[in-house]
């Protein structure tokens, strides 16, 4: 049940999803049921009981699907649901063929009841039937060679072909179902076409709905129900008297083609002579195909292996054969070929023109009463939105912010629901200076996929909530014409327990919106025009518990039951309000992958830069004397001057100069005595102005500390109920509170992330309530993670780390009380400190005890901490911002003096350059991996400081080994590096002394592994060919599942005889085929070191096996050879076996398939014990 557990979906979710399933009638569900069985969600006892009954299995599933649709979908729910990881994708693909299937026989434009609605016009195609099953004219039009000819079929003497009845029941139960709703809506409407829809079907047709035509004549319907074309045999077509075919909407004409040869429909009656066909001018998209997964070691050979793939073709694909001069481009489904062929008059021309574009729609007349509230709500924007913290204006001081556009890295298996950042695909720091967004593009969508759902991702303090206050700003100022209406939520100001919400009053009560007198009538407009409705979901992660979130979406725009979670699902799914846009503002560790995974657009708000700091600094302070002092007291203090790249706390440092003391001169250096002197320096300024507070100043701030605590351990940044009105007026003036409110209610909130856990650190370290277990369980770094909180969770570390080292800072109000015994708790954490095992953990917790040492200001925790860490430092995957470097570079420069040094892993950090180049001219870094492109512009840097002597430093410690390629960019960047490693300088430079023996790193290069899988894997392997040959000392090459096929495996061989170190090659499950092996068998010989080669799970016949067993005898180092669930019979089992004979050297040959009966393979393993099945 493990799995069930990881993917976080309820049962009854997946047995809608199968009920679905179930549907799609017994061909397409056999094939369903067929495929789960064999990626090894039922087994095959299990598959087989359910065709039990019947020899035939689609025959048993029609018997089942009659008698018990329901029970069998119960049936099929349980094992699905437990290997949910797996069947997601299977499921998922075989409802988006029968979505594509219904589309084109039901509803082609949601508009229409059949798929000739669109097709013809008025009753040509009623006109077109009646003329051919007349009986005057029947024998005219149709071959009368047709009628003569002797066709191999049984049939009755009316009927010539129609549907069986388990499958005609099962078909018209569907279509009936799905044709319901709209039949009723369209009725009375469209009473004249019903009835022309009508004309096939026959007073005396069969019951239970099969399809027939009673005709003397032999007219053939395809038994398939799902078959859209009728091929009709005529004569001539001149019969029809008729005018061109046209669109009701007025597009090209349609077609009325011969075929080239007889179709062949699978299951139907061929028709020997030529066949017309009516087809439309439209293309029909082909259906999305995807692979199944193959199967770990020791289990059942992967279909792929056992059966051929076939591409997903058009449903008109039989038709298309008709038209000579058409042409499909097999690499890009999506692909429109230059040269068209159309037909005007019966003479075929060329066309060169594009595609016309799509019209604009015309945005309806709004009511007065609709402009007014408008005109309202963007005058109420500008008065709510025009003001920053602190009081500063927008105008004024608001610094332009980039965005980088992310993508999600979806995994699947046991892993799939881990944290956010984990599965942001981390991009490197050259190329987010490349693709940098500006404000005005966020809602720019691709005419394919508009962007109908946006997550705007930032950590706390990076300006999420001023960026959409800018936006709104924008909308008000009329910079985003596309939207009519902006509703913002603020999600800290909304009640999510009450389930008596509408969509109405979510937009109109909750939002920051003025009052609307006529909100009915607004409403009923915002519902006439949903894509004009962008609605702004701020503090998306104060909605907690995100579990089930989608799966209870509210369903009808005017009922009044709903949670505000279920209207967000509602909009989210288009269930509630479909077209409207949707902005979501989250941090990224925060939120549920659930949600993120199903957004159109992810968008990372970039932090400040150097030159933003300094820009921010002179808006700020006005006066210019004033402004070098407060530049020059920041960049003195290096680890403020990195903790200003978040715009919050630039803020905040701010802050603290402006209303610092003539006699301080400098700035804290830690980030626990930073936010005690801004806290103090609040609470000390509010005090000014409440004198009456001083009396008993000591206890509420002991009460205010408890709050925050509180709120800390229940995710919350709410203040409850205080007792002291005047405590509450106190921490809004100072600046602690917030207030946030709508209409209906106001609360009080922590303003910030950093000040609530400041005082939550206080009284947990100074409280008698928190004794040292509980203060390790909640706010000191732990070797296992129990429960990941994100964000909150490290700024709560480092803070209580750092009040419980460091001494309290003198001057404002002291909110540590310094009589307070805290020696055990420092001990308890001291001794938790020493005793971790550094070794076992994750590079983001690495980089959090980094922080957390970093705090304690303490030298001797520091030695302690690196005469501990393990000599190969991996920060893989956690983004480092310029304060993390900062840290890093810090405590490692004490490693020095203690003697020791470290590899350190920077790969998908995303480190800036300059952050970079003072990690590696460290002296304790003796080698280090980070991205291609920014390593490359890192020497490009040195090189054009003229720094020669850390350029060459930076050459000789780059290495790639071992590289694992997971993402394109990790092979994309190679070939620059070889051209440099060839020519021996830079892009950018004439010669670089340093590179007179290259590129070290391409020269020991000792282990590759090529995983970008069947979707990337074939386009980026041409990159990894050009790469190779600089790879004279690999020794390990896997490229294992990534459909290189034939081609790729010729490429491969035309480099082989490079790789003379080589010693283990994986070739396994890349479809590759006797012709691939034939390239690869003749170049395997050039490579005398290879000592284990597997392709396991090819597509190797007998053929490529014989070509094998000819070389096998020459590759003398060849200890291991893995060719089992190959195509190859016993014939090629045999030749390989003789080959063995001669190989005194090997050690195993593992070569079964289901094409070697058992016997062959028992005799042969008989013959010669090396020869293994598994």
């Amino acid at each position: 049940m493990s799995s069930c557990c990881a993917v976080m979906i309820s049962f009854e979710d997946v047995l809608f999803q199968v009920r679905k399933a179930v549907q799609v009638g017994p061909s397409l569900l056999y094939d369903l049921l067929k495929e789960l069985h064999e990626a090894g969600v039922f087994s095959t006892e299990y598959y087989r009981s359910l065709f039990k009954h019947r020899e035939v299995a689609e025959e048993s599933l029609c018997e089942i699907l009659l008698n018990d649709e329901e029970d069998l979908a119960r049936k099929l729910s349980l094992p699905i649901w437990q290997k949910w990881d797996i069947s997601q994708v299977i499921l998922d693909s075989a409802l988006s063929q029968e979505e594509d299937l219904d589309s084109f026989l039901n509803d082609p434009d949601a508009e229409s009841l059949d798929i000739f609605s669109e097709l013809l016009p008025g009753d040509v195609f009623s006109k077109i039937l009646d003329s051919i099953l007349s009986e005057d004219s029947i024998e005219d039009i149709l071959d009368p060679i047709f009628f003569e000819d002797d066709l191999d079929f049984q049939c009755e003497a009316d009927i010539t072909c129609t549907l069986t009845p388990e499958i005609a029941a099962i078909s018209d139960k569907k279509t009936n179902r799905k044709r319901k709703e709209i039949r009723e809506t369209t009725s009375k409407s469209n009473k004249t076409s019903t009835k022309r829809r009508k004309v096939t079907a026959s007073s005396e047709s069969p019951p239970n709905g099969t399809a027939s035509i009673t005709s003397e004549g032999n007219f053939h319907f395809n038994h398939n129900p799902f078959q859209p074309v009728i091929h009709v045999p005529l004569n001539s077509i001149t019969s029809f008297d008729s005018p061109p075919l046209l669109t009701s909407s007025g597009g090209s004409a349609l077609q009325i083609l011969q075929t080239l040869g007889s179709p062949q429909l699978f299951g139907s009656v061929v028709p020997l002579r030529p066949t017309y066909v009516i087809v439309s001018p439209q293309p029909v998209s082909p259906m999305t195909q995807i692979l199944p997964v193959s199967p770990a070691d020791g289990t059942v050979a992967p279909p792929e292996l056992t059966v051929a793939v076939h591409p997903v073709g058009s449903l008109s694909d039989s038709a298309s054969k008709g038209l000579p001069s058409a042409s499909v481009d097999t690499l890009s489904p999506t692909k429109v070929t230059s040269s068209t062929t159309a037909f005007s008059d019966g003479k075929p021309q060329n066309t060169d023109s594009p595609p016309p574009k799509p019209a604009t729609k015309v945005r309806p007349e709004a009511p007065k009463c609709v402009k007014d509230f408008i005109l309202h709500a963007k005058s109420h924007i500008r008065e709510i939105c025009s003001r920053m913290r602190g009081g500063l204006g927008m105008e004024s001081h608001y610094i332009n912010m980039n965005l980088i556009q992310r993508k999600l890295l979806i995994k699947s298996g046991k892993n799939a629901n881990k944290c956010l950042e984990k599965e942001l695909v981390v991009i490197s720091d050259s190329e987010r200076k490349r693709k940098k967004l500006d404000r005005s593009q966020v809602f720019h969508s691709n005419v394919s996929r508009p962007k109908q759902s946006i997550a705007l991702l930032g950590k706390t303090g990076v300006g999420k909530s001023t960026m959409i206050q800018r936006l709104c700003l924008d909308w008000a100022s009329g910079s985003l014409p596309q939207f009519q209406f902006v509703f913002l939520l603020n999600c800290k100001n909304i009640d999510l327990t009450k389930s008596n919400y509408s969509l109405k009053h979510l937009l109109f009560d909750l939002s920051v919106s003025p009052r609307c007198e006529k909100s009915d009538a607004v409403f009923s407009h915002v519902l006439s025009s949903p894509e004009d409705v962008l609605i702004i979901f701020d503090s998306f992660d104060d909605i907690k518990d995100f579990e089930g979130l989608l799966q209870s979406p509210a369903k009808s725009p005017k009922d009044t039951k709903y949670t505000v979670k279920q209207l967000f699902s509602g909009l989210f799914q288009k269930e509630i309000l479909p077209g409207c846009t949707l902005l979501i503002a989250t941090r990224p560790k925060d939120v549920l992958n659930q949600v993120l995974r199903k957004t159109d657009s992810l968008l990372e708000l970039c932090c400040f830069s150097p030159e933003d700091i300094e820009l921010y600094t002179t808006k700020y302070f006005r006066d210019s004397s004033i402004q070098e002092k407060a530049l020059q007291k920041i960049k003195n203090e290096r680890y403020i001057f990195t903790l200003c790249s978040n715009p919050l706390l630039c803020w905040t440092t701010c802050f603290l100069l402006e209303h610092q003391d003539s006699h301080d001169d400098s700035l804290p250096s830690t980030l626990t005595d930073f936010y005690l002197k801004v806290t103090s320096k609040h609470l000390q300024l509010a005090g000014r102005e409440n004198s009456s507070l001083s009396n008993n100043k000591k206890k509420d701030i002991l009460q205010l500390c408890k709050m925050a605590w509180e709120g800390f351990k229940n995710h919350n940044t709410h203040i409850n109920l205080i007792d002291s009105a005047e405590l509450v007026d106190y921490c809004l003036k100072s600046g602690i509170l917030a207030s946030h409110g709508t209409s209906d209610r106001r609360e009080n909130h922590f303003e910030d992330l950093y000040t609530q856990n400041l005082l939550g650190g206080v009284h947990s370290v100074q409280s008698k309530q928190v004794n040292e277990k509980m203060l390790l369980a909640h706010s000191v770094v732990q070797q296992k993670k129990r429960k990941v909180q994100g964000e909150s969770q490290d700024v709560m570390q480092r803070f209580v780390t750092g009040l419980l080292f460091q001494k309290a800072p003198s001057g404002g109000v002291c909110i540590l009380d310094s009589s307070i015994d805290i020696q055990a708790k420092r001990k308890a954490v001291e001794t938790h400190l020493r005793n971790l095992k550094l070794n076992e953990f994750t590079p983001a917790r690495l980089l959090e005890l980094f922080h957390c040492v970093y705090e304690t200001n303490n030298t001797k925790f520091a030695r302690v901490m690196l005469k501990n860490l393990p000599d190969n430092l991996s920060f893989c995957g956690a983004q480092l911002s310029p304060s993390d470097v900062y840290v890093i570079c810090h405590l490692l420069r004490h490693a020095t003096a203690l003697k020791r040094t470290f590899s350190i892993n920077l790969q998908d950090t995303c480190i800036p350059i300059n952050g970079l180049r003072e990690l590696v001219e460290l002296e304790c870094i003796k080698s280090f991996w980070a991205h291609t492109a920014d390593t490359i512009a890192l020497w490009e840097d040195l090189d054009q400081r003229k720094d020669e002597l850390n350029l060459k430093g930076a050459i000789e410690k780059f290495t790639l080994n071992p590289l694992k390629a997971t993402q394109g960019y990790h092979i994309e960047n190679l070939p620059l590096l070889v051209h440099i490693h060839r020519e021996k300088k830079l892009p950018m430079s004439e010669f670089v002394s340093s590179l007179n023996e290259g590129v070290p790193a391409l020269s020991h290069l000792q282990r590759l592994e090529f995983e970008l899988g069947v979707q990337n894997g074939p386009e980026v392997f041409p990159k990894l060919i050009e790469v190779l040959p600089s790879l004279q000392s690999l020794q390990h090459l896997d490229i294992e599942k990534n459909k290189i096929a034939d081609s790729g495996a010729e490429k491969l061989a035309g480099v082989l005889h490079f790789l003379e170190s080589l010693k283990f090659l994986n070739l396994s499950q890349n479809c590759i085929g006797d012709a691939g092996v034939e390239k690869l068998a003749k170049a395997l010989v050039s490579v005398p070191s290879l000592q284990s080669l597997s392709l396991y799970g090819n597509l190797i016949a007998d053929n490529g096996a014989e070509q094998l067993a000819s070389v096998l005898p020459d590759i003398k180092l060849l200890q291991d050879l893995d060719v089992k669930f190959n195509k190859f019979t016993d014939i090629g089992a045999k030749k390989l076996s003789t080959a063995l004979k001669s190989c005194t050297g090997m050690k195993s040959l593992e070569l079964w398939n289901n094409c070697i009966p058992w016997g062959v393979f028992e005799h042969l393993h008989h013959q010669d014990p090396r020869i293994r099945s598994l």
